[in-house]
Parts: C-alpha cells; sequence; structure tokens
C-alpha cells in the first residue's frame, strides 16, 4: 500500500514521493526590457525553499509559450534563450535541493491581459501594457475584454509555439512537461461548449472542441524525451452541470473522462485533475469538491492521476493516497504558509523527513 513518501515512477523518472508543489502564479517576473519573462531572484528563492523543504516535484506555475499568452505582464514566459538560461538555473537548483524540476506549459486565451490581482486583477488595455487576447469564439470571460477568434494558421502557430517551449524547458533542464488545459485558460476554452461556438473543425461536437488541446499533447511529446513524462492539467467540471439553475452545455466529469483516455493514447502520462476556484453548489465533505472527481477519473480511466484542492492535513493526505483516490497530490496554499509543510507532514506520519544533506547532518 503506498503512502505519501513512496516513491513514484513514471516512465523512467523516479519521483522521490507523491507530495508535490502545485503551479500557482506569482506575478513577480519583469514586463519588459531583456529579461521579460524571465526567472529572477525572488522565483529562484520561492521554488528552491519548497525543494529543500521536501516536495518531491515542483512544478513551476504557469509559463507562457509566447508573449501573448501569459495571464498578466508579470507572467513567466519562455519564448526566447534568455528565458531558457534563467530557467536552466532555476531547474539545477530545484534538482540541487532533491526535487524533481518540472514545468507548466499555457496559454491564457480570453483570460489574458490583465494586471496582478492584488492591484484589481483588470484587463489592461493594449497601449497600457496589455494585448488583445484569443479564443475558440469571442465570447468573454466573464469581466474580460473579448478576444479575437483564433483562425487555422494561427491554431497551427500555437502549437508550434508549445513544441518549441517544451524544446527549451528540455534544454533549461526539467524532467516533467505539463500542458495546461485547464482553468479557462486557451486549451480549456475550446474544449468547453460554454466558449467554443465554432462551427468548423475546431469546435462543435467532442471530437471538433479537443482536436486543438490533442494537437498541442502530440506536439510536445514528440518533442519531448520518451523517457521522461508529459503531464495535462484539466479541469474536470465546468461546475454547470453541478447547477440544477443552470442549464447550458458544459464541459462535465464524463467529458474529462473520455479526454483523458484519448490523452493516455497520445502520450499523457499523468492526469492533474483541478477544476478551480470552489464548487457553486454544496457539496457533503467540502475538501473534497475536486478529490473526489480525480479519485473517479483514476478508477475509470488507465492513467496515473494527481489530485488537487484543500488537501490541508497529512493525514488526509495519507488516506487519499493509501486509498487509491491518486496517485499524487498536488499542494498550493499549504506551501505557501510554510515551504516545510511537506517534511513536516512525513514527522507527523511517522515518515523520514526528506532534508537536504546539509540540513540533516546539521539536525
Amino acid at each position: 500500500m503506498p503512502t505519501p513518501f513512496t516513491t513514484l515512477r513514471i516512465r523512467d523518472l523516479d519521483i522521490p514521493n507523491r507530495l508535490w508543489m502545485s503551479p500557482m502564479c506569482t506575478y513577480s517576473a519583469d514586463w519588459d526590457g531583456a529579461a521579460t519573462g524571465s526567472p529572477n531572484d525572488f522565483h529562484f528563492a520561492h521554488y528552491t525553499a519548497r525543494a529543500a523543504g521536501g516536495a518531491g516535484l515542483v512544478m513551476i506555475e504557469a509559463t507562457g509559450v509566447r508573449a501573448d499568452g501569459r495571464i498578466s505582464p508579470y507572467d513567466l514566459g519562455l519564448w526566447n534563450d534568455t528565458q531558457t538560461t534563467s530557467f536552466g538555473r532555476l531547474a539545477l537548483a530545484i534538482s540541487a535541493s532533491g526535487a524533481v524540476p518540472g514545468i507548466q506549459l499555457a496559454h491564457a486565451g480570453r483570460k489574458a491581459s490583465v494586471d496582478k490581482p492584488w492591484l484589481g486583477g483588470d484587463s489592461l488595455p493594449e497601449d497600457s501594457r496589455g494585448w488583445q487576447s484569443v479564443g475558440p469564439s469571442t465570447h468573454p470571460f466573464p469581466g474580460y475584454t473579448a478576444p479575437a477568434e483564433l483562425s487555422h494558421a494561427e491554431i497551427a502557430a500555437l502549437v508550434t509555439a508549445f513544441a518549441e517551449a517544451a524544446v527549451r524547458a528540455l534544454a533549461a533542464g526539467f524532467q516533467v512537461v505539463e500542458v495546461h488545459a485547464a482553468h479557462g485558460y486557451l486549451l480549456h476554452s475550446f474544449l468547453s461548449p460554454v466558449s467554443n461556438t465554432r462551427d468548423d473543425s475546431y469546435g462543435g461536437d467532442f471530437e471538433g472542441r479537443t482536436r486543438f488541446p490533442l494537437q498541442v499533447i502530440d506536439a510536445v511529446r514528440k518533442v519531448w524525451p520518451e523517457d521522461l513524462p508529459v503531464f495535462l492539467r484539466v479541469s474536470t467540471t465546468d461546475w454547470i452541470a453541478e447547477n440544477p439553475a443552470d442549464d447550458r452545455p458544459s464541459w462535465t466529469v464524463e467529458d474529462t473522462i473520455e479526454f483523458a483516455r484519448l490523452a493516455t493514447e497520445h502520450g499523457v502520462d499523468l492526469v492533474d485533475c483541478s477544476s478551480g476556484g470552489t464548487a457553486p453548489v454544496p457539496i457533503p465533505r467540502d475538501r473534497d469538491y475536486q478529490t473526489r472527481n480525480a479519485a473517479r477519473i483514476r478508477s475509470e480511466v488507465a492513467v496515473k492521476v494527481a489530485a488537487v484542492g484543500r488537501i490541508s492535513d497529512p493525514e488526509w493526505a495519507a488516506e487519499l493516497i493509501s486509498t487509491g483516490h491518486a496517485d499524487a497530490l498536488f499542494l498550493g496554499r499549504p506551501l505557501l504558509r510554510d515551504a516545510s509543510w511537506i517534511n513536516n507532514a512525513a514527522t507527523t506520519l511517522g515518515e523520514r523527513p526528506r532534508f537536504v544533506e546539509q540540513y540533516d547532518y546539521a539536525l
């Protein structure tokens, strides 16, 4: 029976435990000049602290595959050589602290070009650090400006951008790459009939709406080594089907199950099951609003699954792993509150913390 501190092997990669740092945007990169989009000293301290704190895998926050793919002007990006070099320093430091370095590649789509959340998170006009957002259709995300509908040529260019970013991530030393297809960003907006009302080959039925995300997965898998894993983050539901007052067609758990099956056929090794935010309808066990969907996907699809969401105590984490709800857990806010939460959880559960050598010797 696995525990949160059992090694997890995916392809030829051994991840030392099953408690991982979730990708969380920090909106802390330079927004202009030569260092635009590059990780800086803040990112270096932020991520290496969690690696030294016991995380088996550290997943770098949503990293734009193009400049216009960032959520904000202050997001990380990986579209040039300067960024690759900076990410290389970060990946090496994460590895030196005992964790596997991973990176999430993303395009924000119709949720792009906004300010930092603590400054209001409002859409930024093009004449003030902003740019034109894009999407499958021209429907805006609530409260945001309307996106431009992508042409077939623009979709093809974005597939290439994901692949090129994956090549740079590999050159920087990352061992896991995750394709971000969740939270209303570009790939998720193609999956969901709420935002995708196209009537061409990239819209309409399930096959059309999954076409672009699967093309991205194919492109990334083609350039990523066979012995290293590709992850996929999904929103397991739009939280519309669960609301009796809303009868719009939407992305559902059943859709996610079918998409996960397809994704595994296209080379995805782990599905990172999220849904974003908080469920808008009552859930019997409030801390179980996302992990229950992860458990269902794991039971119905032959793929490894990571769960995320309100996992805030070690005993709950141990139960999720030991009962087979998930193969691994991504931790967010607990690691913001305590960089050593995972090592402290090991002590609580009677396991040996994974201190770096310098700390282990001193203790």
